[in-house]
């Protein structure tokens, strides 16, 4: 995996060690005897300082990856850093002594190693507050990638799986009516064929219009007219206005085939199913007339639409059953939604 660095503005880490130079020679500005040269030289000698520990602790820091833990407060780290910063502070100490010869160097470069230790520890301190931050930032990042693919895998799967469904139902109708010597099995061979090529061009969608979904529901028709003859009847009536709206590929294939799989459907006894919009919903109806025994089922059906819409548009669908009716309610998904 790439591991990505943590990094400071330059600017950020200049203008702070200016800062904090410029702060240290405030005492000798406000002495009565102001030695304009020698808070010049202090100053100076902190800012170096301070861009030393500066750099020298983003430099020691480790790279964030998303397979590492992140390293929070180390001792051993700190005492390292304190004790490089005794010697670093130590040679400016004597880089000073040589400027100003007139300094007494002993109580000087005791100053300036007690200066030197808390400018060390507070910049420490302060960058692996910053780096935690920076990582914990690294680590959300990662986690709503990682569940942003997991989401996108589970409905690709959920796509994939209206296929096979769709294809076992078919099958089972197509050997319904050559086991029967249906006449019209030829004709539906071939609207089955012309079917699955729509399959093959729509594959890569999450979603098609509604008119689009319409058409394929009336060619899916005649399928079934195929099979069961004047034994199931269909009825749609969609206001025009929702035509433009988008509805997951093969949803009233699916509702369509579950009515058939656990309702009796016989010329004495038609299905009746009604397809109608109302206030922005798809609604699916159909009259109960259950069957002794269900059909041999996949067991995707219905719940894979209610995963796909969980997932596509963050939507549930309605499923209102009573004792005569079962009724499902689809929301419809608008061009300006947020799926």
């Amino acid at each position: 995996m790439t591991k990505q660095t943590f990094k400071i503005s330059n600017k950020v880490i200049w203008i702070s060690s200016l800062f904090l130079g410029a702060m240290m020679a405030l005492p000798k500005m406000a002495q009565m005897h102001f030695n304009p040269y020698e808070a010049l030289v202090d100053s100076g000698i902190t800012a170096l300082f301070a861009l030393f520990t500066w750099y020298y602790n983003i430099k020691t820091l480790p790279a964030y990856s998303s397979r590492d833990v992140a390293n929070g407060f180390s001792t051993p780290i700190l005492i390292k850093n304190l004790l490089l910063g005794i010697v670093v502070m130590f040679v400016l100490a004597c880089i000073q002594q040589f400027l100003m010869t007139h300094l007494n160097f002993g109580p000087t470069m005791l100053m300036f190693e007690v200066r030197g230790i808390l400018v060390n520890v507070m910049f420490y301190m302060f960058i692996h507050l910053l780096y935690q931050n920076y990582h914990n930032q690294q680590v959300g990042i990662e986690l709503e990638r990682i569940k942003g693919d997991n989401l996108g895998a589970q409905y690709e799967l959920l796509k994939q799986q209206v296929n096979p469904h769709f294809l076992f139902n078919s099958l089972n109708t197509l050997k319904y009516m050559v086991e029967s010597e249906d006449k019209h099995s030829v004709d539906f061979i071939l609207k089955l064929s012309d079917f699955y090529r729509f399959t093959l061009e729509s594959r890569k969608l999450d979603v098609i219009t509604l008119a689009e979904e319409l058409n394929i529901l009336n060619s899916y028709l005649f399928l079934l007219k195929a099979r069961f003859e004047e034994g199931i009847e269909l009825s749609i009536n969609v206001d025009p206005k929702y035509n433009k709206t988008s509805i997951p590929p093969f949803t009233l294939q699916l509702l369509v085939e579950n009515c058939i799989k656990h309702n009796v459907v016989s010329l004495d006894k038609p299905l009746h199913i009604r397809i109608y919009s109302e206030n922005d919903f798809l609604v699916v109806e159909n009259q109960l007339q259950l069957k002794r025994s269900s059909e041999t089922s996949t067991g995707i059906g219905l719940q894979n639409i209610i995963d796909r819409y969980s997932h596509l548009a963050n939507k549930n669908i309605e499923i209102l059953p009573t004792a005569t009716m079962f009724t499902i309610k689809l929301p419809l998904i608008h061009e300006n939604s947020n799926y």
